[in-house]
């Protein structure tokens, strides 16, 4: 097989996977176009459509579906091969790409980048954060980060550090005209900021004590869906806010904000790093698990 078949093939097989051009292409480090003309080559050299195109969508053909069948564990081969010769290098070499929660990724990362970096020097390591909802294999990310949330068949799972927790806080300001909440039953005369998802969807302030589990939802004018800003508008005496405990620490520390209901805030369910099970697991993404893991 020609140097160009097996370019053509590749580049088939990665906008099969992806169903999209651009995000083939932004695997591959190669424009759109370059990508779209490899697979009409590839369809001229066959005689057959191998994709149906549309503006908004593309799918395999019953021939480009086929095709892929074949082709694609080929190529899993070809990379499981190319990654084997890791084992006569001191370190891994190669990229990897993790897609994390934006509102937990520094407390995920912020201890580990610089030691996994110097101690691997040969890995590309791209780190994407978003709160949206991401499909990894689709978005071409080798691994995912989440909480202790049920994850789709056929990913595996291991836990990693660190295990965060909520914290209730507002400013000196706010406790001079509102009076310190002793339990979740007392949030309801404070004005508390709505946590949501990049969806709008908002979610629950939830709390645990000697077994007892309850839930908060805020009915407030401010709505936010990053930390960040859930913290600022805490510092500005605007009401109470719901946040990681670690983003909030530096300010409760300071005393530019105050927790409440300590109690009552227990450690929030593990956090994940997941990937496709059936996937041949590269050495980049090992070290990188080793780095997180429990």
């Amino acid at each position: 097989m020609r140097a160009t078949e097996l370019s053509e093939l590749s580049a088939f097989d990665a906008v099969a996977r992806h169903k999209s051009f651009r995000r083939a292409a932004e695997e591959r480090g190669v424009t759109a176009s370059a990508i779209s003309h490899a697979v009409s080559n590839l369809e001229a050299r066959v005689g057959l459509r191998l994709l149906n195109r549309t503006t908004r969508s593309v799918s395999l053909t019953d021939a480009g579906a086929m095709l892929i069948a074949q082709v694609s564990p080929a190529f899993g081969d070809i990379g499981s091969a190319l990654d084997a010769l890791n084992q006569f290098r001191d370190t891994p070499f190669g990229k990897v790409r993790i897609n994390a929660p934006s509102s937990v990724a520094p407390f995920v990362f912020r201890s580990v980048l610089g030691p996994l970096i110097a101690q691997n020097p040969n890995l590309e390591l791209e780190v994407v954060a978003t709160d949206q909802l991401v499909d990894i294999v689709e978005e071409g990310f080798d691994a995912g980060i989440r909480l202790g949330e049920s994850l789709r068949d056929g990913m595996t799972a291991v836990k990693i550090k660190p295990r965060l927790r909520f914290a209730v806080v507002g400013s000196p300001d706010y406790f001079a005209r509102h009076a310190l909440p002793h339990s979740p039953d007392d949030l309801s005369d404070h004005f508390c900021i709505r946590n949501i998802y990049p969806n709008g969807t908002p979610y629950a302030w939830e709390f645990r004590q000697a077994g007892k589990t309850i839930e908060f939802q805020p009915t407030g004018s401010l709505s936010l869906d990053d930390h960040e800003l859930m913290v600022e508008a805490a510092l500005s005496g605007t009401g109470l806010a719901y946040v990681w405990e670690e983003r909030a620490r530096p300010y409760i520390a300071d005393g530019r904000l105050v927790e409440c209901l300590a109690s009552w805030s227990a450690p929030e369910d593990w956090l994940y790093l997941y990937y496709p099970s059936r996937r041949h697991m590269a050495a980049g993404l090992r070290v990188v698990i080793e780095a997180l893991r429990v």
